[in-house]
């Protein structure tokens, strides 16, 4: 049984985006055109889908926003703020934001409980509070099981669980994941999905996320983006998406079936 998200967030009425990106340009060398003057607005506590085939610029919108790469042109702003110009560990400081990758985001010959440990001792500086915290987490993703296994051997749904609750470390506002429901089978796909919408309401977390896995991808976001040949072709509710003929045009397909 698929989950079933029960409101999405739209719109938040007289209220500006927290995250703004105004006519972003994006090339690598000099002939390879990845974003071209592309502007997006996420509006506090909303969960935003990234879809589009390979190479339309998923990663490289998420990898804008932490600072690891920068636009050729444009602006990025969080918070009213323009953030263009600060290098990443100013935005994760200030801006709050985390990051959970497609692939590792752990360390592999650690344990569970001494992964979450060695980021908490960076971000958390009083032991009471860090210990709290990370026994917080290993409650809330059900790590209690794991907590002395090292990350090498985990399951492949463990492994995201434990790498979902390093991101929350450090209290974050903005999270964005990079394919976290790839490679995985549907059971645990639909434990992740639960997590993602629980992240939103309990909290109240800012979430960018994209992935291939499309139908399952539209389950958990308010609103979802497509990109293609370096543009955004078309945005919208899940429901708006699949009615919307560009986003059939230049991705889904003809037969692709939501629900």
């Amino acid at each position: 049984m698929s989950v079933i998200k029960k409101f999405r967030i739209t719109k938040i009425k007289n209220s500006k985006p927290l995250i703004s990106l105004n006519k972003i340009s994006l090339s690598f060398k000099k002939n390879h055109l990845i974003l071209d003057n592309l502007s997006l607005n996420i509006s506090k506590g909303q969960i935003i889908g990234l879809l589009g085939p390979n190479g339309a610029g998923k990663s490289s919108l998420m990898n804008l926003i932490t600072g690891s790469i920068k636009p050729n042109f444009g602006s990025i702003i969080i918070n009213n703020e323009d953030i263009t110009q600060y290098p990443i560990y100013a935005r994760t400081k200030k801006f709050k934001i985390s990051f959970v990758p497609q692939i590792g985001g752990f360390f592999s010959d650690l344990t569970a409980e001494d992964n979450l440990k060695a980021i908490a001792e960076i971000l958390l500086p009083d032991p009471k509070k860090r210990k709290l915290k990370i026994e917080e987490l290993i409650t809330k993703f059900e790590l209690d099981a794991v907590r002395k296994v090292e990350a090498k051997f985990l399951s492949g749904g463990m492994k995201r669980r434990l790498v979902i609750s390093m991101s929350l470390l450090g209290d974050p506002e903005i999270l964005l994941m990079d394919e976290p429901l790839a490679a995985l089978d549907p059971q645990t796909i639909q434990m992740l999905q639960s997590i993602i919408i629980k992240l939103q309401s309990e909290y109240n977390l800012t979430i960018l996320i994209t992935d291939h896995q499309a139908r399952d991808l539209l389950v958990v976001c308010d609103k979802a983006v497509i990109l293609s040949n370096s543009k955004i072709v078309a945005e919208g509710t899940p429901n708006q998406l699949i009615q919307n003929e560009n986003a059939t045009k230049h991705y889904f397909g003809a037969n692709f079936k939501f629900k």
